[in-house]
């Protein structure tokens, strides 16, 4: 008689058991169960600029659709060591250090599949966007997290120089940050570019919310600090700043001796970015500097105006720099956890947010939080404001 081993082969890898689903996509699936305002993911609601619509629709027509070179179309490879050069005053060389991808989240992965090997260490600052810690993982690193506190979410610099150590390969940074919205100073970053330099590691800086910035705060890369340009890889895109989060054209900037490594993994993790979207994200970087200025001024706009319906409803808020989501606390209104009162609100109230325990790694941290995003119309905030009425009347329930 044939005996067959008691344990399947099919099931999941075990690194994949080591995270869960994207919490702010299962919110955005709730609220659509529920026909809800949604307020998790941050995606805007109202249209892209008519120019790169234009340009997209125009690179379609003229049969740009077929593969570009895979590590990016040269206008738009371009256009992004210009601009970067341009505001930061660091020579970048398109050939050599750009890379264009599916999006800022692909960028994140290729480059840490491309200078991480299993047994380094990554260094992550929680709260952090919630692909961070998986991305570690993924690439067969072991995150190291490091606090930021409210509610200007600082760090300890003693608490980060304990994170570092002779098997840390890199640092990842968020600046202007999800979910908190802090923007990091230039005396913070300093802190971290000793902490590199001294320990021969690299800084990976998303920075997709760079041009979405308020009150007279400056948006520094950690490539212009000291020391830092030849070991920072940074990443930027599209989505964000021109409101089109479903094109997912992002690219990384990398010195020379990094972006053959991210080159190879990107290749063979998706080939290229789409071919016409790519035409008119170099169309995107050519508007002129009062795009950005109008931008940052509307969102501003936004923030405020959902900082005065959160406070008006109660919930103790943290007033963002930058980027465009409110982190809460919650811890008022009497539930066990944020998972529980994030699932009442999509239910039972209409407006859906992100737990906020989906941005840490340590247990507990994140339990009376939660994150609103404002990256959508007026209307649209006005009626999550009508909606959040129904806390009042629900208070007899909470527990």
């Amino acid at each position: 008689m044939t005996e067959f081993p008691q344990m399947s082969k099919l099931t999941g890898s075990k690194r994949a058991t080591q995270f869960t689903e994207s919490v702010i996509r299962e919110m955005t699936r709730l609220n659509q169960l529920y026909g809800g305002v949604n307020l998790s993911q941050g995606f805007p609601d109202f249209p892209a600029p008519p120019e790169i619509k234009a340009a997209a629709c125009a690179a379609i027509n003229d049969d740009v659709n077929q593969y570009a070179v895979t590590w990016g179309a040269r206008p738009l490879r371009e256009a992004v060591a210009r601009e970067f050069t341009r505001r930061y005053g660091v020579p970048i060389v398109a050939d050599e250090q750009v890379t264009v991808c599916c999006g800022t989240t692909e960028a994140m992965m290729a480059t840490m599949m491309a200078i991480v090997d299993p047994g380094d260490e990554v260094v992550v600052f929680e709260p952090f966007y919630e692909n961070y810690g998986p991305d570690a993982i993924l690439s067969g690193a072991t995150p190291r997290y490091v606090t930021l506190h409210e509610p200007d979410w600082s760090f300890d610099p003693d608490d980060l120089a304990a994170a570092f150590n002779d098997k840390t390969k890199a640092i990842i940074i968020n600046t202007p940050n999800n979910p908190t919205g802090k923007v990091f100073s230039r005396e913070e970053l300093e802190t971290i570019a000793t902490l590199c330099r001294k320990w021969d590691a690299i800084a990976i800086s998303d920075e997709i919310y760079e041009h979405i910035i308020y009150d007279g705060q400056q948006h520094v890369p950690i490539a212009t600090i000291e020391g830092m340009a030849d070991r920072t890889v940074t990443l930027n895109g599209l989505s964000k700043t021109f409101s089109v989060t479903g094109w997912c054209v992002g690219w990384t900037i990398s010195p020379p001796s990094l972006t053959g490594a991210i080159r190879k993994v990107h290749d063979f993790l998706t080939v290229g970015a789409p071919a016409p979207l790519q035409e008119a994200g170099a169309v995107a970087l050519a508007l002129p500097d009062s795009y950005y200025t109008s931008l940052a001024a509307k969102y501003q706009e936004r923030r405020d105006a959902l900082i005065a319906i959160l406070d008006r409803h109660r919930f103790t808020t943290y007033k963002p720099s930058g980027a465009y989501y409110i982190m809460t606390d919650i811890g008022t209104f009497g539930f066990a956890d944020d998972v529980e009162f994030a699932r009442y609100l999509v239910k039972d109230v209409g407006v859906a947010a992100v737990p906020g325990s989906s941005f840490y790694k340590t247990a507990g941290a994140g339990r009376t939080k939660l994150r609103f995003c404002f990256c959508k119309r007026p209307e649209t905030l006005a009626e999550a404001d009508r909606r959040l009425e129904k806390l009042v009347v629900a208070d007899v329930t909470l527990h």
